[in-house]
């Protein structure tokens, strides 16, 4: 059974997680350029809002509260919004928040698998062209590790402020992908063109999964 205690205010949790995700942030994105800051800062901005209503305070559910007269409990499990919605219909909430913590766990964790194996291989190559290990299957790895980041996050706790900020962090990390194709493409670009033709971008093809 469900704690129906209030469960906000926890504001040492929250400078606890956001140093975590500071931590990660700066260890295994690129931070170099004045762009790739740029990003990882709007990066960290989504994280530092998302755990403050997920541990400080439920901007998202009081505002869904007063405009749409919905009695979201005050507790960690109802913040799970997608459960609590289920429950409309028909869903009990304990299934709801089950589906939602086992779909948006596995994406973060596929997602912080892309980033590590990413800057793992990047690290070690300075600069060069690399089409190897998680490189054979995607162009960017780390980027496509954030985007499913992020959707694992929305969907286990979605707030007002990182919906609005998803489509332009998807931007933005875009944007910087492009720009670093077009960096290495002055210095590889007849190899280069030949493995943007073989690799997609961000979504691996489903049959370069199973090796």
């Amino acid at each position: 059974m469900f704690n129906d205690s209030y469960a906000y205010g926890n504001w040492i949790v929250v400078a606890s997680i956001i140093a975590l995700a500071l931590f990660f942030i700066t260890k295994y994105l690129p931070l170099r350029t004045r762009f790739e800051k740029r990003s990882g800062g709007a990066l960290i901005a989504f994280f530092i809002a998302l755990f403050t209503e997920m541990y400080g305070f439920p901007l998202t559910i009081y505002l869904l509260s007063s405009f749409f007269g919905l009695k979201v409990p005050l507790t960690h499990e109802y913040g799970h919004l997608f459960a609590y919605f289920l429950t409309f219909l028909g869903v009990p909430v304990v299934v709801g928040w089950f589906i939602v913590m086992t779909i948006s766990t596995v994406l973060i964790i596929i997602g912080l698998g892309f980033i590590i194996n990413g800057w793992r291989k990047a690290y070690h190559t300075k600069g060069k062209i690399i089409t190897t290990g998680i490189y054979a299957k995607m162009r960017h790895p780390q980027y496509s590790g954030i985007y499913l980041i992020m959707i694992g996050f929305m969907i286990q706790w979605p707030t007002l402020i990182t919906i609005i900020m998803f489509p332009f962090l998807i931007v933005m990390y875009y944007r910087l992908a492009k720009r670093e194709e077009q960096d290495i493409m002055k210095k590889y670009k007849k190899e280069y063109l030949a493995y943007k033709q073989k690799v997609p971008m961000f979504m691996p093809k489903w049959r370069k999964l199973s090796y």
